[in-house]
């Protein structure tokens, strides 16, 4: 789904300070999201959020949630006679969409013929299974967005996990914009933010449950990727990945130690080193920004008492107490962070106790915000992840939940990962199971991650000499095959709820492939001419830092884009727009021919001119060319993030050791339906049109995708 190279800072990226109005349910709070450095997410830690409480605001919310209970009755029962007049047309009753993302065809072909996937297998004798063709490039991002609209990149504006910005070659989300308001007021060291900050969805185009919602048709959405910020509709939705922690970053961890570790910086997270031999250390675990103090995070206090001889730790946490063992996840966390009177945020975290004894090593997730009194909108409406937590208790609210850089830079193990992954998969199974037990007629759409996010940790397992295989863990060749299992289970189960008339769809945006070597795209721009750097360096760091850009022609960002420095577009641009086509064929010639020289075997398998793929109003926002690699192969870490390194070609000897970021011909998803489809070769893009044909309703002429033909 997607890539740890983002979490290091945030997907939620900008290069200014911003802030986002937050919100409390029930009481129509408001607050405030800020980020006051460039951050760039799955790529770690981000920036702060708090959120500003009122008198008025929590009147005005009172005063809004009577008004809602006493019409609910009367908009109930309007709702319902519409619903029944649309269905009437439909040819099926109710619709299931089971999203696996990253389930690979090629291992399920293998694993049902070996018998390990009874359920699925039965799909495939009773129904449908073929591969499903994603989109160019195979990102998770782009896939769920096509997936949604039924349209091609150029339609939806999603193109990969980062857009660059023109004026300063810094990245930007591509999915979301936040802006903060440029008024306050100060008080001393205080200030007091006024008015309200924009969140802007940058994901165009209209997901197939709006158009559905306006035909009166139902549905219930649930962790779709490029869904947050929450659109309205008439139906439920959860946010899915882009999803931000209490922090504002998609996911820093904390790691606490009172040992020397081998690193004193983490991609994804920040080193706590404790004072002292113990066995009691007091520390602090840090927080968003006080919205009221710059430069400021708050707080709550960590106490820490080891017990060296048993192996355990009491912590206590503001006003709650914890005890773990070694090797134990602990449950949910409830955290309080105070800002002042009246002014609160609240998250929720889990801790693990990796080591007690010679030395303490104690990890602390991303704090989560909290479902049950969110500080920021997850859902629509508002109220509705309140609602899913009376049901099911504290669930993972950040995009994506998984911790893999914590596993990434060995501060988890690879128990730790999977206790963690598992338990956030068997929350969802159970808000899924109950919504399904609840939707009736319409829609019910939900994107399962965990299959994502183990394959990409731990398909090092299936290479025999994988460079990232641990040499200091016992070998687990069974991890994926269970995964793979466990998604079977889930399927047998939906398919004994189904109803007569139901149809199932089970898909996958993307498959998986190996991935075992790194290739930094802009340390061959810089010696290759293309790229220029100051002052006669041959290296540099994050964000195109040093880079001469007057002398550049190109430069790649993100995972499988080539920007060219086109003058009239980028601030310092150096190509005659006259030239481009020429520059983008000589590059794609060249990169054609980049070879390993430790393996022999061609890097990049194909190079695509935007212009010649993608087809709409926002294809001109696409990558100048968008790489597409052979198997094996990848944008390495550092080239994603802007650096020039010492090697074009390296090793990728990270727990992250499969991707689908490589040619879109090499990693289709998959597709199984409890009905024939005679379509051949369907698309992704198909998806959004068919359902709409399946509830009589006509698909926009816009979309890309065409009806799959589905017997019913």
């Amino acid at each position: 789904m997607a890539l740890p190279f983002l979490r290091r800072r945030t997907l939620i990226l900008m290069a200014r300070s911003w802030n986002c109005f937050t919100y409390r349910a029930g009481a129509g709070a408001a607050g405030l999201l800020s980020l006051p450095s460039l951050a760039f997410g799955y790529i770690g830690p981000g920036a702060g959020f708090a959120f500003l409480s009122s008198f008025i605001f929590i009147l005005g919310g009172i005063l809004l949630a009577i008004i809602v209970l006493l019409t609910f009755p009367v908009r109930l029962l309007a709702r319902k006679l519409r619903s029944r007049k649309a269905l009437s047309s439909a040819r099926v009753g109710r619709l299931i969409i089971v999203g696996l993302d990253g389930l690979d065809p090629e291992l399920a072909v293998t694993y049902m013929n070996e018998g390990r996937l009874p359920n699925l297998s039965r799909l495939r004798r009773e129904g449908c299974f073929s591969p499903l063709r994603t989109t160019n490039p195979p990102l998770s991002p782009v896939a769920w967005s096509s997936f949604m609209t039924g349209v091609n990149p150029g339609k939806h504006n999603i193109f990969d996990f980062l857009a660059r910005n023109t004026r300063t070659y810094l990245p930007a989300l591509s999915s979301a914009e936040i802006r903060e308001t440029t008024r306050s007021i100060s008080l001393g060291r205080y200030r007091l933010p006024l008015g309200r900050p924009r969140i802007k969805m940058l994901r165009k185009s209209v997901p197939f449950w709006k158009i559905l919602g306006e035909h009166g048709i139902p549905s219930v959405i649930l962790k779709v990727p490029i869904t947050f910020p929450p659109e309205k509709f008439k139906g439920l939705l959860l946010s899915g990945l882009c999803a931000p922690d209490i922090k504002g970053s998609q996911g820093t961890f904390a790691f606490y130690t009172d040992g020397a570790p081998r690193e004193a910086a983490y991609t994804g997270g920040f080193l706590v080193r404790l004072a002292g031999s113990g066995p009691v250390f007091d520390t602090v675990i840090s927080g968003p920004r006080d919205p009221f103090r710059s430069g400021r995070n708050l707080h709550i206090p960590l106490k820490i008492t080891v017990d060296r001889e048993r192996k355990s730790a009491i912590l206590r946490i503001g006003r709650a107490t914890c005890t773990l063992r070694e090797g134990e996840l602990s449950d949910w966390i409830h955290l309080r962070f105070k800002a002042g009177p009246l002014t609160k945020i609240m998250g929720i975290a889990q801790l693990f106790l990796k080591c007690a004894a010679p030395t303490l090593e104690l990890y602390c997730s991303p704090i989560h915000i909290d479902p049950e009194r969110p500080s920021l909108p997850l859902s629509h409406p508002l109220i509705y992840s309140v609602y899913l937590s009376k049901i099911v208790g504290p669930y993972a609210t950040l995009g994506l939940p998984q911790d893999t850089w914590a596993l990434n830079e060995k501060v988890l193990t690879d128990n730790a990962f999977l206790q963690q992954a598992y338990r956030m998969h068997a929350a969802l199974e159970e808000i899924f199971f109950h919504s399904m037990a609840q939707v009736n007629r319409g829609v019910l759409c939900c994107v399962f991650d965990a299959t994502d996010a183990v394959q990409h940790e731990f398909w090092r397992y299936l290479d025999v000499d994988h460079p990232a295989l641990p040499k200091d863990e016992p070998p687990r060749p069974s991890v994926i095959a269970d995964l793979y299992a466990r998604m079977d289970e889930l399927v047998g189960r939906v398919m004994g709820r189904l109803g007569r008339g139901d149809v199932l769809i089970v898909l996958s945006d993307h498959g998986f492939k190996t991935f075992r070597r790194c290739v930094n795209l802009n340390t061959w721009l810089f010696r290759n001419g293309y790229l220029s750097l100051k002052d006669g360096a041959t290296t540099r760091g994050e964000w195109f830092d040093g880079v001469d850009w007057r002398k550049t022609k190109a430069y790649a960002l993100g995972l499988a884009g080539i920007y060219l420095n086109l003058k009239g577009r980028e601030a310092q641009g150096s190509v005659d727009p006259r030239n481009a086509d020429a520059v983008k064929k000589e590059l794609a010639e060249r990169l054609l021919g980049l070879r390993d020289e430790v393996t022999g075997r061609a890097a990049i398998a194909a190079l695509y001119d935007a212009r010649q793929i993608y087809r709409g109003p926002y294809a001109e926002n696409a990558p100048d060319l968008v790489v597409g690699y052979h198997p094996g192969y990848r944008a390495s870490w550092e080239s994603v993030t802007g650096q020039v390194a010492t090697e074009v070609i390296a090793d990728n000897e990270r727990a992250w050791s499969a991707d689908h970021c490589i040619d879109h011909r090499f990693v289709p998803g998959v597709l199984f339906c409890n009905r024939k489809i005679t379509s051949p070769e369907p698309r992704i893009l198909d998806i959004a049109p068919t359902v709409l044909d399946l509830f009589g309703i006509a698909p926009p002429g816009y979309m890309d995708g065409k009806p799959l033909e589905i017997k019913l």
